[in-house]
């Protein structure tokens, strides 16, 4: 399915029904990442997993940035008529769900944010980022594909799930070069959301993979202390793509997550 936000095309899947639980991709996959978790929660709740602008099916049309991301979202919302949601989001997604909750607070019903982290960039950070940003522009999304993979994908995914791998790698290197500098630049320019954390007052789940590089497990614990009454899970033998490398432990504590919700 397509929404028309403001000038772009922002493409969706909208599975399910009853409690809209909305899943924002990692970087730079798409939403087809999410299908483990639409197949199995399907049956419990109104699943929408969105193609941030430049990714996936959705339209790669400047500008790019967490906000007009987030606006982006709230968009698809309005277009499916639903006032609040849950947010989940992974990596990229979480930074895209900071922005949500800066913006457009009142549409959030609670937040699932998944190896991510609330700081900005290090300097280091940023290099890699622009030699990234350098390498798609001049050798395209297989190049960036093959550069960032390892950085995805956990030691235990690799050694035992060749599959996934080569799934993660395909899916990257399928992507639209021009929407991989979008997004890296808007990574870049992110603000933090160390300020934000403190005044998320709706239920939050952190998640974590163990085998996470990105963004390390005591990135998750510092991002679960800052929020509130937040609760941390950490799954292990995943890496950075917890929710694909570990598909059956990340949708149970998500589902778990939300069967709170109901009650509250």
């Amino acid at each position: 399915m397509i929404a028309l936000v403001d000038n772009a095309s922002i493409a969706f899947d909208d599975v399910g029904s009853g409690f809209p639980v909305v899943f924002l991709h990692a970087f730079p996959l798409n939403r087809t990442m999410w299908d483990p978790q639409l197949s199995a929660l399907v049956a419990e709740c109104r699943c929408i997993a969105i193609d941030m602008r430049g990714a996936g099916e959705s339209t790669q049309t400047p500008p790019y940035s967490m906000d007009r991301f987030a606006d982006d979202v709230a968009g698809v919302l309005d277009t499916l008529r639903i006032e609040r949601a849950v947010i989940v989001g992974l990596s990229i997604g979480g930074y895209i769900a900071f922005a949500l909750w800066r913006r457009h607070r009142r549409r959030v019903r609670a937040l699932v944010l998944a190896d991510t982290r609330s700081g900005p960039d290090t300097v280091a950070q940023v290099e890699r980022r622009r030699q990234l940003i350098e390498l798609a522009e001049t050798q395209g999304s297989s190049a960036v594909a093959n550069a960032q993979i390892a950085s995805l994908v956990g030691k235990s995914t690799r050694d035992k799930r060749p599959d996934i791998y080569d799934a993660v790698h395909r899916m990257i290197a399928q992507g639209n070069a021009d929407g991989i500098v979008g997004g890296l630049e808007a990574m870049i320019e992110r603000p933090d959301s160390a300020a934000t954390c403190a005044t998320i007052d709706v239920p939050t789940l952190v998640v974590v993979g163990d085998e996470d590089v990105a963004t390390p497990l005591e990135e998750s614990r510092a991002l679960h202390a800052s929020i509130s009454g937040s609760r941390l899970e950490v799954l292990h033998q995943a890496g950075h793509l917890s929710s694909l490398e570990r598909p059956a432990a990340f949708n149970t504590v998500v589902s778990e997550f939300l069967a709170g919700l109901l009650y509250n």
